[in-house]
C-alpha cells in the first residue's frame, strides 16, 4: 500500500529528497505522496524512506491504497525500467 502524510506533518521537507520515486511534493498545508508513484521503497530499500526520516512520524501506510508486494514490485519496474 502506498504511504500518505498525515496532519502531523511539520512541512520540514526531509521526506521529499529521500523518496527514490519522486512521489513526495509540497502540498497546500503539508507534503503529499502520489500513490501512483509510491512503492513503499520496494525494489530499492528494506524500509520506506519517508517513514524512516520523518521526525514526527507523519508518514503512515495509506489504507485506501492497499497493494501486495508483487504489485509494488511491478509498479517499481514500471517507474524504473
Amino acid at each position: 500500500m502506498a504511504y500518505k502524510i498525515g496532519e502531523d506533518c511539520t512541512c520540514c521537507g526531509a521526506c521529499e529528497s529521500e523518496c527514490p520515486n519522486e512521489a513526495i511534493s509540497e502540498g497546500v498545508d503539508t507534503y503529499v505522496i502520489d500513490p501512483d508513484k509510491c512503492t513503499e521503497c520496494v525494489g530499492q530499500f528494506d524500509e520506506s524512506q519517508c517513514a524512516e526520516i520523518c521526525p514526527v512520524e507523519a508518514c503512515k501506510p495509506d489504507p485506501d491504497h492497499k497493494e501486495t508486494r508483487a504489485q509494488l514490485e511491478a509498479k517499481y519496474k514500471k517507474l524504473h525500467p
